[in-house]
Order: structure tokens, then sequence, then C-alpha cells
């Protein structure tokens, strides 16, 4: 889908950083926004500050870990615009950097619960409404480059979240029918809220990361990329 003009975009942690920067680029192309996380004041910043760029922006409450709270979000959306032409399972966390014999396990279910189950509750929801609703439409999942190295030591259960995702696309779009793209976003160090203080010397603007993604995803790109190999900069 080349043109995003009146078409309706879903992004879950729409509010901030990565989420934030896609609603902005999508929303600047015309696109009708519907953004969702648990923070609301977080939501109502990011709304107030769409709607100052005149983007008509709106968002809901709500938790991708919880499967009816996603299947909440889903009716949000198109009880507001009827239809939805592309989701962006956007929503990921990191925990503390630690080796996989020091990490506590509630964490490492944290971090699959938001980074991979999230992603499967989205395809899940949103997928089998677009099927329903007809035409063109997209789902691209957030993964990382560590879903293809690890970038970091000490970072197992994320880098395993991040290949969990990749895998799980493929499969998901080998399900799917041709006019529903899915792929998957593999960004290197991007400028967020989890940036590590060792990487922001590294990371790439957010603004300038999104406006990478919106034409390859336009061009309807299975695999989005935006980075060189960022492990060279860290030996370096």
């Amino acid at each position: 889908m080349s043109d995003y003009s009146g078409k309706t975009v879903a992004i879950t942690g729409g509010a901030t950083g990565i989420g934030f920067a896609l609603a902005k680029a999508f929303g600047a192309e015309g696109a009708k926004i519907v953004i969702g996380e648990p923070r609301e004041n977080r939501l109502d910043e990011a709304v107030a500050a769409l709607t100052e760029l005149g983007i008509d922006a709106r968002s809901m409450v709500m938790d991708v870990t919880d499967p009816d709270s996603v299947e909440a979000f889903a009716d949000f959306a198109w009880e507001a615009h009827g239809r939805v032409d592309l989701l962006i399972n956007n929503a990921g966390i990191s925990i503390p950097r630690a080796p996989v014999t020091e990490v506590a396990l509630d964490q490492m279910h944290a971090v699959f619960d938001v980074n991979f189950f999230g992603v499967w509750h989205g395809c899940r929801s949103f997928g089998k409404r677009m099927v329903e609703q007809g035409g063109e439409a997209a789902i691209y999942n957030l993964a990382s480059e560590n879903a293809f190295f690890t970038a970091v030591r000490n970072s197992a259960a994320y880098v395993a979240s991040k290949h969990a995702v990749m895998g799980f696309t493929e499969a998901f779009r080998e399900e799917m029918p041709d006019e529903i793209t899915v792929g998957t976003i593999f960004p290197g160090f991007v400028l967020s809220e989890m940036t590590g203080k060792e990487a922001t010397p590294f990371a790439m603007d957010t603004d300038r990361f999104a406006g990478i993604v919106l034409e390859q995803i336009k061009a309807r790109e299975n695999f989005i990329v935006s980075h060189a190999y960022n492990i060279v900069h860290i030996d370096e």
C-alpha cells in the first residue's frame, strides 16, 4: 500500500519512542492514528502532540499481555474508523542486563509476555478482522537486529524474544492471504526510553528511523531494516 492518506494505522506502544515516531510519520501522510499502551498520561500527551500537528489521533489504555485487552483495542479501532489498514505491533520492554544464570525468571517471563506474546495477541485479533474486512492491509511486528545476532552480551531474554518474533512472523505470513502484507521491522539502536546509556552515542534519531521504516512499509517489504551492523561500532 503506497498511499496511507485516509487509512487507519493502529500502533501498540504508540505513545513514546519508535511507536510515537511512526505515529507522526504515518499521520503526516494523512493516516488516521490509533495508539494504545497502559499509561494513560503518556497516551494523552501523545494524542495532544499529534493533534497539534494536524493528525487525526485517538488512544485507548490497553495491555498487550492481556488478549482480552488487545481484542478491546481492535474493537476500539474498528468502531472508530470501520477498518484498520495497518497494525504495528511495536510494544516492547527490556530488563537489566545479566547472565542467564542470574536473571530472575519473573523478569524473563515479563519480557516474553510483552515482546513475543503481545505480538501474537495483536496478530491474532487484528489478522482475523483484516481478512474479514477484505482488501489490502498490513501487519508489521517489531523485532530487533538482535533477531539476527547477539548485539550485546547478558541480554539472553531480550535476544530470545526478538528471535521468536522473527520466527513467528515468518510463519504467520504463510498463513495470511496475499493481500495482507506481513513483515518484521529490525531496528538497531534507536533513541527511546529503552536506549541504554552505553548505546546512546550510536543511537539513530527516532524520527529519522521512522522515515526509513515508512518508505519500506509503503513498498510492502517483508524485512524492514534501518541500520548497519552495530556490533562493529561497539567493538571499536
